[in-house]
C-alpha cells in the first residue's frame, strides 16, 4: 500500500516539507484509539530469537532508526510501534541552529537515493532533552552528538562534553558524530590525533558517571583504508564501545540521476542505495582488521531485507535504516527481522 499508493503522492511534494507533514499526521493518527495497536499488528515481529545483547544493552531486535530522521526527538514514541529495536535521535548540538540554506534536501528516485546539506538544524540539546522526559514507549534511545556551526573545531570537545552531559540521563547510548559532510571542516576531527582527544574525553567524563553509557563513533564512507587502520587504533587505545558505519558519503559515482540534475543540486551527503556497497566494505574491513574486537551497527543503502543481512554477514551487529525507510516504506522492518530468523543470524 504505500509504496504504490502513498509513496507517489509524497513524492510529489518537497521532500523537507513532506517530512514534516508526515510527522504531524503520525502524530495526530497515533492518538486515534486503536491505531497504535493496528501499527503493532502489523509492523512489529516479537521473537527472543531476535534479541541482542551488545554493550550492556538488550535490543528486542536488531533493526534500528538512523540518525536524522526524528533529529529532534519529537516522534520517537510514535516509531517506537513500528517495529524497531532501537531509535536513534539527533545529531544534537549545544545550542539550536537554522542549519544549512534551504532547499537542502533532493530525492534521486533513479537511484533510490537521496541528497541532503541540513547541516545540523536542530532545536538545540535542551529541547530534545523535554521531549525525551517524556519517554511513555519501552524503546531504546540512542543520543547523536555534534558540534555548532559556529564552534572552531578547537573548541569542539567543549560542544560534546555539553551535549553529552545533557543528553546522559535521558538516552541508552551515544553516538560522536564527526562524519557529516554538511558542516564545515567537521570530518577534519576524524583525524587521529583530534579523534583521539574527543574520544578520550568523552571516555572520562563517561567514568565519572555512577552508571557509563556505551559511546560510539559514527564514520564517514569516504575514508581510506589507511584511515580506517587509524579508527581501528583509536577504538583501542580510547576503549570507546564501537563504530558505526556509515554516513552519507560525497562521492556522485555510479549515479544513474543524469550528471546535470546532480550538478544543479550541489552540494551534500548521497543516502541510499549508492553507498550501499561501500558502507559494507567498510563494515568488512573493520571487522576482519580488527579481528572484530568490537561492535559495528552497519547502516547505508538498507532498501531490503537480503542489503541487511550483507551488512550482518559483513560484520555488522546491528543495523540502522532511514532512506530505506523512506523508499520502501515501515514494513521493511519486519521484512529484514523476518529473514534474519528465516537465515537463523
Amino acid at each position: 500500500m504505500y509504496k504504490v499508493l502513498i509513496k507517489p503522492i509524497l513524492f510529489l511534494f518537497d521532500p523537507e516539507k513532506v517530512h514534516y507533514f508526515v510527522f504531524n499526521s503520525l502524530r495526530f493518527w497515533m492518538k486515534v484509539p486503536g491505531i497504535k495497536g493496528i501499527i503493532r499488528s502489523s509492523y512489529q515481529l516479537k521473537n527472543e530469537k531476535l534479541k541482542r545483547e551488545l554493550f550492556g544493552i538488550t535490543f528486542d531486535n536488531p533493526v534500528g532508526l538512523a540518525a536524522g530522521f526524528d533529529k529532534n526527538a519529537v516522534l520517537f514514541n510514535e516509531l517506537s510501534h513500528f517495529g524497531f529495536g532501537f531509535i536513534e535521535i539527533g545529531t544534537l548540538t549545544p545550542q539550536p541552529q537554522e542549519g544549512n540554506p534551504k532547499k537542502r534536501l533532493f530525492r534521486l528516485p533513479k537511484d533510490e537515493a537521496i541528497i541532503n546539506r541540513m547541516g545540523f538544524n536542530n532545536e538545540g540539546v535542551e529541547a530534545a532533552i523535554e521531549r525525551l522526559k517524556n519517554r511513555k514507549e519501552k524503546i531504546i534511545i540512542g543520543g547523536n552528538i555534534g558540534k555548532n556551526k559556529v564552534t572552531p573545531n578547537e573548541e569542539a570537545i567543549s560542544d560534546y562534553e555539553i551535549c553529552f552531559n545533557a543528553l546522559f540521563p535521558y538516552v541508552d547510548y551515544f553516538v560522536v558524530n564527526v562524519s557529516s559532510p554538511n558542516t564545515p571542516n567537521l570530518r577534519a576531527l576524524q583525524d587521529k590525533e583530534p579523534l583521539t582527544a574527543l574520544l578520550s574525553r568523552l571516555m572520562q567524563l563517561n567514568k565519572e558517571k555512577d552508571a557509563p553509557k556505551p559511546i560510539l563513533l559514527k564514520i564517514a564512507p569516504d575514508l581510506t583504508n589507511e584511515q580506517l587502520d587509524d579508527i581501528i587504533d583509536i577504538v583501542k587505545s580510547t576503549n570507546i564501545d564501537g563504530v558505526i558505519a556509515t554516513n552519507t558519503t560525497i562521492s556522485r559515482d555510479n549515479l544513474k540521476t543524469d550528471k546535470n540534475t546532480v550538478d544543479t543540486i550541489g552540494n551534500g551527503g548521497v543516502s541510499g542505495k549508492p553507498v550501499s556497497s561501500r558502507s559494507t566494505e567498510v563494515i568488512k574491513y573493520l571487522a576482519d582488521k580488527s579481528n572484530k574486537a568490537f561492535p559495528i551497527i552497519g547502516v547505508g543503502g538498507i532498501h531490503s531485507a537480503d542489503d541487511a543481512i550483507e551488512k550482518l554477514n559483513a560484520g555488522a551487529d546491528l543495523v540502522q535504516i532511514y532512506t530505506g525507510f523512506i523508499y520502501e516504506g515501515p514494513s521493511l522492518v519486519k521484512k529484514i527481522n523476518k529473514e534474519i530468523l528465516k537465515q537463523g543470524l
